[in-house]
């Protein structure tokens, strides 16, 4: 029956035989066949085939494989592929077989061991300079078919082509900003080139953003967004050992500029137009700037107006500008690609280049009356236009108002009489210059004057007298003129002459610099006796002089000196360590006493400054330390005497080691730790004691108490057998002073103790001037180990001991009795 029905077709009745030829089938579909055995009683049951039959040609071996071809040679190999033959026998295939023959011998040897499925196959291990051919047949279930046709004689040896170069892409590639582009091409050569890609003399690295892709035949190498950074000359290699090939591309990724670069230089500015310029921008995007867009906008208004579109300089005049407006100017570059970002100026009026005068230096007043006054003053820089008027003003001191003098024109004199002052007034001036722009800032005020009539010279002063006196000078004193001549006296000159002498020297030469009633005249000569005189002076001129009544003989006057002690020097002065020591004192005595200071009778410190003015002295020493203190005493004397005042310093600082570390009652978990106060306390109370210890085998120093305030301590927790240093040192309010260090490590041991007595002695042998004896240990050995036993033996009825010797065992035979 066919496999796919379900009815049974008889095919013979009459078989006797165990075989059986069905015919009629259908090549292709697939059946299943039964059999029964009958004999005279009937037909027994039937056997069928347990799987499905396909009808199909007898089989046979397969044909000849195709297309056996070489891929490959190299010196010591030969690679090979093949296409399966067009029939396989009926069956399918099992194998390929590969066989090759030596060029001059006959018979073709097997080159696979196994069945091999695979069309293609490396034959290796050959000789290089070798030639063979090849042949491949297939194998099926019934067997090994014909061998293909063979291959051309193949000689063992590397193949070698130089690279080929075949560019998708120009010499020159043009790519607007954010776009991708890719570089690609084909290649070729034997053995396989490597691929180089490279940009400005610059490796090209795969990233996120450059992808680079190389087959065995084609390279590709692409950028997803372009910036304008990946512009430059790009250059592919394509290298093996038999040479190299280069393929160049000169990308240009353009923009739109960047910004003019400023600030905008204002080169004119007028009241109708201004002229601008500016620099070119810093990248033109990779394309020629083609023209820059200037905009100009009233500054206090939001519409910008268009000036010009077409000019391709970096200068341009702004027209049609109202003057007095504030303005500014916007300026875009553009290429081919498209316009920058603007560049904005700053705010600039228009105004014409000619400007008001500048104002008038201060002027100056003259010829004053009691009701006028003669104003002066210098022609000021006139703005570029000519001046055509002055306009003087006054004003009181005390008021705020400026008051024009006249209503004319004041041109072209620079000075101008003043009516209508009111008497005793005091009265300033200033003048500003007009020309046809306007009216210029005003000048300086002028310096105040009274409205008064002209002054006379002041009366002499009255009584001068010699005050004092010195071996080179003499002061002297006296009382103001009756009468100043209506002015102000502006000061006094002082005239000297000496004795004998017609000509009177003068000790000042301006009066200003004598405004008081009193002067001292130096650079006398000792022992000489000199005249004096003085004259008043104001506006109007010198007084008569005033004479001192009689010749002055100049020497020193004696007084003896005298000390006014500053608070610091108090008698007792305390200072802390690392401040500031300050004495002083005023000192008074003619002539100036001589100053000299000590502390204890010796110089002071090398490090104190001294300074000695001509009204006292000062000491000061800075970052004071403990050795600054003690009695500072401070000398001064002249030939009239001397006087001395001293003061005690104390320098407060931290206090010195304390003295006399012991160490006592040495136990295997403590002792006792002893020492006495510090010499030096600092000048301040020892507050408490800082105690420390160290393992000997350690850096570290650690604390057992800070807070101590007697001088002794029990150091407790001590790890009995370790060797420990002790140190101690004293606090005050000022800080900690230094340690003291026991000399040598102490051993937290138990004392010892003498051990107690051997026991059990006896004798084991006895002969006539030796004994033999034996003893046990004592029970206790007094905290140390024992280190031996004394013998000692006494004759009996005697009273001392005989010394023998000292043994370590616990035995000993005593000899010479």
């Amino acid at each position: 029956r066919e496999s796919d029905r379900r009815a049974w077709t008889p095919v013979s009745y009459t078989v006797t035989r165990q075989n059986a030829t069905v015919q009629g089938l259908i090549e292709g579909k697939a059946y299943f066949f039964r059999i029964a055995a009958e004999n005279i009683i009937g037909m027994g049951p039937f056997t069928e085939t347990t799987k499905e039959i396909v009808i199909r040609d007898a089989i046979t071996v397969p044909d000849r494989p195709e297309d056996l071809e070489v891929k490959a040679v190299t010196k010591n190999s030969v690679t090979l592929t093949w296409n399966p033959p067009k029939y396989d026998g009926g069956s399918d295939i099992t194998g390929y077989v590969l066989e090759s023959r030596l060029i001059g011998k006959e018979k073709f040897h097997k080159v696979t061991k196994e069945k091999m499925l695979d069309r293609k196959y490396t034959v290796e291990g050959l000789k290089e300079g070798d030639t063979y051919e090849y042949r491949v047949s297939a194998c099926n279930i019934v067997g090994q078919g014909k061998p293909s046709f063979c291959t051309k004689p193949i000689t063992c040896k590397d193949e070698v082509a130089p690279p080929s170069l075949d560019l998708d892409f120009r010499d020159k590639l043009i790519v607007r900003v954010g776009e991708a582009f890719s570089l690609t091409g084909r290649y070729s050569g034997k053995p396989a080139p490597k691929v180089t890609w490279r940009k400005d003399d610059i490796a090209v690295e795969d990233n996120d953003r450059i992808k680079i892709k190389t087959t065995p035949t084609t390279l590709c190498l692409g950028i997803l967004k372009s910036v304008r950074e990946d512009s430059g000359k790009y250059c592919v290699t394509v290298e093996n050992s038999t040479g190299s090939r280069k393929g160049f591309c000169q990308v240009n990724v353009v923009d739109r500029p960047s910004p003019p670069v400023g600030p905008v230089i204002f080169d004119e500015v007028h009241k109708d137009h201004m002229v601008v310029s500016w620099k070119p921008p810093l990248d033109d995007g990779g394309s020629e700037i083609t023209n820059y867009i200037i905009e100009k906008k009233d500054a206090h208004k939001d519409l910008w107006m268009p000036v010009t579109s077409a000019t391709v300089k970096t200068t341009c005049k702004i027209p049609k500008l109202l003057e007095g407006r504030e303005y500014q100017i916007r300026i875009y570059a553009e290429n081919l690609y498209g316009i920058s970002d603007p560049l904005i100026s700053d705010e600039m009026k228009a105004k014409d280049r000619f400007r008001v005068p500048d104002a008038p230096e201060q002027p100056i007043v003259k010829d004053v009356t009691k009701d006028s006054a003669v104003v002066v003053w210098n022609k000021p820089y006139d703005g570029g236009k000519p001046i055509t008027n002055y306009i003087v003003e006054k004003k009181e001191t005390m008021a705020t108002r400026w008051v024009k003098v006249t209503k004319d024109p004041i041109f072209p004199g620079t000075q101008f009489k003043v009516p209508d002052l009111l008497e005793g007034c005091q009265y300033e001036f200033r003048v500003s210059a007009e020309n046809e722009i306007g009216v210029g800032d005003p000048s300086p005020p002028s310096k105040p004057i009274f409205a008064r009539d002209p002054i006379a010279k002041p009366s002499p002063p009255i009584n001068p007298e010699a005050v004092d006196k010195t071996k080179n000078s003499v002061d002297l004193s006296w009382k103001p003129p009756r009468h100043d001549g209506n002015g102000k006296i502006i000061g006094y000159l002082v005239e000297y002459q000496k004795v004998g002498d017609e000509e009177w020297k003068k000790a000042n030469l301006t009066a200003d610099s004598c405004p008081e009633t009193n002067f001292k005249v130096t650079g006398l000569t000792e022992g000489l006796t000199y005249k004096f005189r003085v004259k008043a002076v104001n506006a109007a001129g010198e007084s008569e002089p005033a004479y001192v009544p009689d010749p002055v003989e100049v020497k020193d006057r004696l007084e003896p000196p005298e000390l006014i002690l500053d608070a610091n020097m108090a008698r007792e002065q305390h200072v802390k360590a690392g401040d500031t020591l300050r004495l002083s004192a005023v000192i008074k005595g003619v002539p100036f006493p001589k100053v000299s200071w000590k502390k204890e009778d010796h110089e002071v410190s090398p490090k104190a400054d001294i300074e000695v003015t001509g009204v006292g002295s000062k000491l000061e020493i800075r970052n004071t330390v403990h050795e600054d203190g003690g009695i500072y005493s401070l000398t001064v004397e002249n030939p009239a005497g001397s006087k001395t005042v001293s003061v005690k310093v104390v320098v407060l600082d931290k206090p010195g080691p304390p003295r006399n570390l012991q160490v006592s009652e040495v136990r295997s978990d403590s002792c006792y730790l002893t020492w006495m106060e510090p010499e030096d306390d600092g000048g301040s109370v020892i507050t408490n004691y800082v105690v420390e210890r160290k393992d000997v085998a350690s850096a570290q120093w650690v604390a057992i108490s800070s807070s101590s305030k007697k001088r002794s301590h029990i150091a407790k927790y001590l790890i009995e057998g370790t060797q420990y240093l002790f140190r101690v040192a004293a606090e005050n309010q000022y800080g900690r002073g230094p340690y003291v260090e026991t000399l040598k490590p102490i051993k937290a041991i138990d004392p010892l103790h003498p051990p107690g007595p051997p026991k059990n002695l006896h004798h084991v042998d006895v002969d006539k001037t030796e004994v033999s004896l034996v003893w046990n240990r004592p029970d206790r050995d007094g905290g140390a180990e024992i280190t031996g036993y004394l013998v000692e033996y006494q004759e009996d009825g005697a009273d001392e001991w005989t010394k023998f010797q000292t043994v370590p065992m616990l035995d000993c035979v005593v000899t010479g009795l």
